[in-house]
């Protein structure tokens, strides 16, 4: 049976807005909160950035060796975790609605099915990182190349970025599975409804974020030079 949405037919509460005292209204509450999230979210595209920045300059001075490790990515496991995590920012935002419209069963539904799908996205990660240790494709531990000779110590700074870029990647994606966890046992204490949904919003930022760093992570890392 669906869940009956109740409308607001009064002027919420400092207690239904869980207003705090420094913010005159629910209204200059909330765009303080958007206004934080996105300057946060703006010093996460800086640090990623450094990243992409250090990958396009050396993917340019050595564009033979870094596609001759192209063979040695998954592309059926990267592809499943690009869905998986597609997956993902449909069920947040969902959440984000569910909360919106008072819908608390809704909510944490959605918000258990994104945590899933993260969790999805980090074992099949740890499964490619347990195949590259095995291969040993891991820079500084025994690193063995089995390409043109010429190429191996380039392919290496190839690996070491994909390692970089994809633990950081991770590393945000298990923060943002924490994140969600805090969500659910809020929302299972009844605390977000129609009133006050900031918090569901703000993480749903940031996760949209995670997911949108992979959207690029994919095709560099996996995609470019398959056909060489």
């Amino acid at each position: 049976m669906a869940e009956t949405v109740v409308p607001v037919t009064h002027e919420p509460t400092p207690e239904e807005t869980h207003l705090r005292h420094h913010f005159a209204t629910p209204e200059q509450q909330m765009d303080a909160a958007t206004l934080g999230m996105w300057t946060f979210l703006i010093t996460e595209v800086l640090f990623f950035g450094g990243m992409f920045a250090g990958y396009a300059v050396y993917r340019g001075m050595y564009p033979d060796a870094f596609a001759s490790t192209s063979r040695y990515m998954n592309l059926v496991l990267g592809g499943t975790n690009t869905a998986v995590l597609i997956c993902s920012s449909l069920t947040m935002a969902l959440s984000v609605r569910a909360a919106q419209l008072s819908k608390r069963r809704d909510l944490i539904l959605f918000l258990i099915l994104t945590m899933i799908f993260g969790t999805i996205f980090l074992v099949i990660k740890g499964f490619e990182y347990h195949d590259k240790w095995v291969e040993q494709l891991v820079p500084g531990f025994n690193f063995r190349y089995d390409e043109a000779i010429q190429y191996a110590h380039n392919a290496q700074i190839l690996f070491f970025l994909y390692f970089a870029m994809t633990g950081m990647h991770a590393l945000h994606m298990v923060v943002g599975l924490g994140l969600l966890t805090f969500l659910l046992v809020q929302a299972n204490r009844r605390v977000f409804h129609a009133n006050y949904f900031a918090p569901v919003e703000m993480i749903g930022l940031y996760w949209h974020f995670v997911d949108i760093v992979w959207i690029f992570l994919f095709p560099l890392l996996y995609l470019i030079g398959q056909n060489r």
